[in-house]
C-alpha cells in the first residue's frame, strides 16, 4: 500500500521499507493418511467427494469452490484450476488464483470413477461443488453444517479445510513425487516456496540418496579403492 502511494506521489518514500517484521508463530501441521482422509470424507456425507478432491488435488478453499464442470477433463485425469472465489462483505468476489497462473491438476483414477457419476448431465457451467441454491459453496456454512463435526467424529477436533491441501502435499511427496510436481500440484510461485514448506517432509528420500552414496562408495573400495591400497602396499 505504502508502495503504491510513492508510486502515485502522495508520499516521497516508504518509510516501512527495510523495516524486519516479527516472526509469525509457528505451528505444527496435520497430515492425515488415506485411511484418515477416507474417514472424514465418509462422515462429510454428501460432501464426501469434495473432501477427497481437496485431500487428493491440493486445491484451495476457493479454486474448488469456483470449480466448475467444463473445467474437469476426466478422459485426461486433470482438473484445469483458472478461477477463485473470496467471500467478502458476504459476496461471492470470483478472480484468478493465488499465484494468478492458470494449472493443472491430476486427479488419482479412483477420484475420476466418482467424477464421473458425480458430473453426469450437468451444464458445463455449473459449478463442481455447489451450494444448496447452486451458487459457490461457502466454507463457514460447509464447515458448520459437516465439516467441524467430522473432524470431532474422527478424532481430529479443530481440523480445518485448508489442512487437507497439506495433506495432499504429504501424500503426493510419500508416493514419490518430485518438488517440481507438487509444486506444480500445489501452483507455488517456486519450487523454493514448496521446499520451504515441505521439505522436511522428503527425509526417506534423502535416506535414498545416503544409500545410493554409500553403494557408490562400496563400489569404488571394491575395484578401484582395493587396487590402490594393493599398490600402497607394494612401495
Amino acid at each position: 500500500m505504502l508502495d503504491a502511494a510513492v508510486k502515485d506521489g502522495r508520499l516521497a518514500r516508504n518509510v516501512a521499507a527495510g523495516v524486519d517484521l516479527p516472526r509469525l508463530p509457528t505451528t505444527d501441521r496435520r497430515y492425515l493418511t488415506h485411511g484418515q482422509l477416507a474417514d472424514l470424507a465418509d462422515h462429510c456425507g454428501p460432501h464426501r467427494l469434495l473432501v477427497l478432491v481437496l485431500g487428493y488435488t491440493g486445491l484451495r478453499w476457493g479454486e474448488a469452490a469456483a470449480l466448475r464442470v467444463r473445467r474437469v477433463d476426466l478422459l485426461r485425469g486433470r482438473i484445469e484450476v483458472a478461477e477463485s472465489v473470496t467471500e467478502v462483505e458476504g459476496r461471492s468476489v470470483f478472480g484468478p488464483p493465488k499465484s494468478h497462473a492458470r494449472r493443472w491438476v491430476p486427479v488419482p483414477r479412483f477420484l475420476r470413477d466418482d467424477l464421473v457419476d458425480h458430473l453426469a448431465g450437468r451444464d458445463p457451467e455449473e459449478f463442481v461443488f455447489p451450494s444448496r441454491a447452486g451458487g459457490p459453496l461457502r466454507v463457514g456454512n460447509f464447515r458448520r453444517d459437516r465439516f467441524d463435526r467430522a473432524a470431532v467424529a474422527v478424532g481430529m477436533a479443530g481440523l480445518v479445510p485448508h489442512e487437507l491441501r497439506h495433506t495432499a502435499a504429504s501424500l503426493a511427496i510419500a508416493s514419490g513425487a518430485s518438488i517440481k510436481g507438487v509444486q506444480s500440484m500445489l501452483g507455488h510461485a517456486s519450487a523454493a516456496m514448496t521446499l520451504d514448506r515441505y521439505g522436511h517432509l522428503f527425509g526417506d528420500e534423502l535416506d535414498a540418496v545416503a544409500e545410493r552414496m554409500d553403494a557408490a562408495r562400496a563400489e569404488w573400495m571394491r575395484t578401484e579403492g582395493s587396487s590402490g591400497s594393493a599398490s600402497r602396499s607394494a612401495d
